[in-house]
């Protein structure tokens, strides 16, 4: 299925949460936070006062509380506003 988002709205593919720690202890799934970083996998055309600046493949960084999630392909990705994503990681 491929999805388009509208107006300002991007789709974020997160990236996976870490499963063991430094020390070689396993985190389990209820203890493990959301994650806070992504890739791009899709953007609007912006809007008449906001023009879109990120891109598809970008990896950016967002707020935990940010978008809203939703299966594609079986897979969980975010939607949300371009606004929601605080920083494009460069490497």
């Amino acid at each position: 299925m491929k999805i388009k988002p509208l107006a300002d709205r991007v789709l974020v593919q997160p990236t996976a949460a870490e499963e063991v720690t430094a020390s070689g202890i396993i985190i389990p799934d209820s203890a493990k936070e959301k994650p806070l970083r992504g890739t791009v996998l899709a953007v609007g055309n912006g809007t008449k006062d906001e023009q879109m600046v990120l891109k598809e493949g970008d990896k950016v960084l967002y707020g935990k509380y940010a978008g809203t999630e939703v299966k594609l392909d079986g897979e969980k990705v975010l939607i949300m506003r371009q606004n929601e994503v605080f920083a494009v990681i460069e490497d």
